[in-house]
């Protein structure tokens, strides 16, 4: 028989984000989003940057990710990640100072400057700041 609920956790290496019952989680999987439902084969997967979207009968709610990985059960989803916030505690402000010194650096001609870093931090703050604003 299927389970009727998941357990999800979301854990960064400071604290618990999340545990609770859900109906449905969607994760930034490394080759695209997972959709992810009670009964699902068991599996591991790294994490992208991304947004961590879940629904527990009519709520819904949704958390920035930033790397790490995700277990899959068939009645519960665990996720460590390196860093996952949900809207309310993200600092758009330096959310927002960061997107800006990652587009500075992307623009730089300075042979010295880690471009991949940069694009990394940009992509980082792009998603904390669409998840805090909710677009």
């Amino acid at each position: 028989m299927l389970p009727q609920h998941l357990h999800l956790e979301i854990v960064s290496p400071e604290k618990l984000i999340f545990s609770g019952e859900v109906d449905y989680v969607s994760v930034p999987g490394k080759d695209g989003y997972l959709g992810i439902l009670p009964g699902h084969a068991p599996m591991i997967s790294e994490l992208q940057i991304g947004e961590i979207h879940y629904k527990a009968g009519q709520k819904e709610g949704t958390f920035s990710c930033c790397l790490g990985f995700v277990e899959v059960l068939p009645d519960s989803v665990s996720i460590l990640a390196e860093r996952a916030e949900k809207p309310g505690d993200i600092d758009v402000e330096r959310a927002r100072a960061a997107k800006e010194r990652a587009e500075k650096r992307l623009r730089s001609k300075d042979p010295d400057i880690n471009f991949e870093r940069a694009q990394l931090a940009l992509r980082r703050a792009l998603m904390r700041l669409e998840v805090a604003t909710g677009h």
